[in-house]
């Protein structure tokens, strides 16, 4: 498989392309990666060096990856970070010619603007864009629960209000759902979820709560997602993803690391020891 990544990019750790590519490549397939800021880190550090890159550079890119002929077998556009809503609409007009050149081609878009705790951390205007504009074009997407508590307009206690905020958003355009932190007043104690719904069906699996913070996390949790929804579909690929991302964070957090230990543990994002149970929910 083909994948367009249109995402930031670090030089040091991991965050948007930084986290999602490698794994994409570990997984067997061949990445076509945009860079939409290229900085020396993430902004987690409190400083960064390195310069945003310009919408319009980007869609210069994009134009020229097209030119090469790349755009009938690109079989999935996967998009982070935004940062502005002129970058959504470079992203939002190379997925329409995408789709163009491969009708199957699939949008997986990681609705990034905030999460618990911390709140909204994208510039005012972003949040909106995201729901009006960038999800009724999604096929595939993987907002936290904070993400899709905004998206859904609605607070989420309860399994039930989760899955009725997922039917609102499956509604609005995307297919294919992945809530990658659920905590509801079923989520079991010292635990954290995720949660995937489909035409295919729903499930949830429960993972360990590790006490730690990890930036770059959503973003390889979305590429592995879409990496194995593309060959084995959502049930498989929810599994598969919640044991690698366990394994790269449980390393990450015995080791005491500051940035997630994706290449130690890359065996375990190849061939991932699925020994979490999913659990159909209806």
């Amino acid at each position: 498989m083909r994948i367009l990544s249109i995402q930031s990019h670090v030089a040091y750790g991991h965050a948007g392309n930084s986290a999602a590519v490698f794994p994409l490549q570990r997984l067997g397939h061949e990445v076509h990666p945009v860079l939409t800021v290229t900085f020396s880190n993430h902004t987690g550090y409190g400083a960064t060096r390195g310069p945003l890159v310009a919408p319009a550079d980007v869609a210069e890119v994009l134009l020229g990856v097209q030119e090469r002929g790349a755009f009938p077998a690109v079989d999935a556009v996967l998009s982070g970070y935004l940062g502005a809503e002129t970058m959504g609409a470079v992203v939002l007009d190379a997925v329409a010619r995408v789709k163009a050149a491969n009708p199957a081609a699939v949008y997986c878009c990681d609705p990034v603007m905030g999460d618990t705790g911390r709140g909204f951390f994208v510039r005012e205007g972003i949040p909106d864009y995201l729901r009006d504009q960038v999800v009724p074009h999604a096929d595939i997407l993987t907002p936290n629960q904070f993400e899709l508590e905004f998206l859904a307009g609605q607070k989420i206690t309860t399994q039930a209000q989760l899955l009725g905020a997922i039917a609102d958003l499956r509604r609005a355009g995307p297919s294919t759902v992945l809530v990658t932190s659920v905590l509801t007043d079923q989520t079991p104690a010292s635990s954290i979820q995720m949660a995937c719904v489909s035409d295919a069906g729903a499930w949830i699996v429960t993972t360990p709560m590790l006490d730690m913070v990890v930036r770059g996390g959503g973003d390889a949790t979305t590429a592995i997602f879409l990496a194995h929804t593309l060959t084995d579909g959502p049930r498989v690929a929810l599994s598969r993803t919640a044991a690698s991302m366990y394994a790269v964070l449980e390393a990450t957090h015995r080791l005491g690391a500051a940035e997630m230990r994706m290449v130690a543990e890359q065996e375990s994002i190849a061939h991932p020891d699925e020994v979490f149970e999913l659990v159909e929910l209806s």
